[in-house]
């Protein structure tokens, strides 16, 4: 079987990215859908989709009834619920970008729209394909660090990073765009959600905007980088652009369309100084959440890193597991005096603590979690799996990061229901 998928949404994900590792695999792009013209034509050039199969609106696709085996739905935030139900009604497969919805409301609107189709909906939570991470879970599920009692999870988002998306890029503002600790770490929350294997209970966090704002400019800075005169700015845009593979992310975010590096900085938000006042999300949150279970885990998510990588330590009765995902680093420092030693650390007063390291291959886009997300969401349209996750699963990413923004916002513990 040969699946047919149509591309609703051609942005960096839905086409340069699940499209082509879709062709990759053995799929057949047959649609494409999205409001910019230039993009569509280019994109369907790209991937041998004719003229009239591609489309501005996504009614008029829709409009054509049943005539794929499945869609991806990767438009921008916020409008991802509607094609995603007509989709559904269609009795379409969908693999869904995320954040799902900006809203708790629509999640419901989107189980309920499942339960009556013959569809069904793949969150698009990489980290779950990703080799290092499924090592982290079977490790977890092995026993061999006795019962499960907690999870330090740390997103190092990249001060350029962040500059790039949050300050500069379509996720700097909450509205329109997702509160930073949905649009940035549902992935995160759904890993502890996996790792936890059961639903949250409550959740609390802070965090705030404490440097990408106005009061901290240094003196003298210009409205856009390519006139200041400031030279040691850790967010220079011609440095953070300038400095890069130009054919790779993220300077490929700045020419798409055959834009020029120097003509975006000197007319798109990207060449801005990041002290305008034009953001409004987090940069620096904690989320403490508790897990029906007892499992309890925190989540950090900052900008203030050197590093753009996710770092760990999985806490158990029998031992602990450290993990690095930029290097593919793994460590198990195992407890029990009786185990087969793999090597020795001392420990004081005579103790020693048996110690694995090993290393997991993170090549490709988030350590290989792009491409394994679409083979796992491809078996399962040949009907040779089923479904990579359950979506009443993941979205309890999303129930996390809701209550987390309300409880970062009241200073409250905020509970979770559940009913499953």
């Amino acid at each position: 079987m040969i699946p047919t998928v149509a591309i609703i949404g051609c942005g960096n994900r839905g086409a340069d990215v699940y499209a082509r590792h879709l062709q990759e695999e053995g799929a057949q792009v047959t649609h494409l859908v999205d409001p910019r013209a230039e993009r569509l034509a280019e994109v369907a050039a790209r991937l041998g989709v004719p003229p009239e199969h591609c489309f501005a609106d996504a009614a008029e696709f829709f409009a054509l009834g049943r005539v794929v085996d499945a869609a991806v739905v990767a438009t921008p935030d916020g409008t991802h619920t509607d094609p995603c139900l007509k989709a559904l009604a269609l009795g379409y497969h969908v693999l869904l970008e995320k954040p799902v919805a900006l809203n708790e409301a629509e999640l419901d609107l989107l189980l309920t729209a499942e339960a009556a189709s013959a569809g069904r909906v793949s969150v698009c939570h990489v980290l779950r394909a990703t080799p290092f991470f499924r090592e982290v879970t079977a490790t977890i599920r092995s026993g061999r660090l006795g019962r499960l009692i907690g999870i330090q999870l740390n997103e190092n988002v990249a001060h350029w990073h962040y500059a790039h998306s949050y300050v500069r890029g379509n996720w700097r503002a909450s509205p329109p765009a997702a509160p930073f600790i949905l649009a940035k770490s549902s992935h995160d929350l759904d890993l502890l959600r996996w790792w936890a294997a059961a639903p949250p209970l409550r959740v609390s966090s802070a965090g705030g905007l404490f440097h990408f704002r106005p009061d901290q400019a240094p003196p003298g800075a210009a409205r856009r980088c390519l006139d200041c005169p400031v030279l040691d700015c850790p967010s220079d845009a011609r440095v953070i652009y300038g400095t890069r593979d130009p054919h790779a992310w993220p300077v490929t975010v700045l020419t798409a369309g055959g834009r020029s590096l120097r003509s975006a900085l000197e007319e798109t938000s990207y060449g801005e100084c990041v002290y305008l006042g034009h953001n409004n999300v987090c940069d620096h949150q904690t989320v403490t959440a508790e897990f029906a279970g007892g499992v309890t885990a925190t989540l950090t998510t900052t900008a203030f890193t050197h590093n753009n990588t996710r770092t760990l330590k999985v806490l158990g009765s029998h031992g602990e597991l450290r993990g690095q995902l930029e290097l593919g680093e793994l460590e198990w420092h195992d407890f029990r005096s009786g185990a087969e030693p793999m090597g020795t650390e001392p420990m004081g007063a005579g103790q020693k603590s048996r110690v694995q390291r090993w290393t997991v291959d993170v090549s490709g886009n988030h350590g290989g979690g792009d491409v394994a997300l679409v083979r796992d969401w491809l078996a399962f349209l040949r009907g040779e799996r089923a479904i990579p996750t359950p979506l009443a699963e993941s979205l309890d990413s999303h129930r996390l990061a809701f209550a987390a923004e309300r409880a970062r916002l009241r200073g409250t513990v905020e509970p979770l229901t559940v009913d499953r």
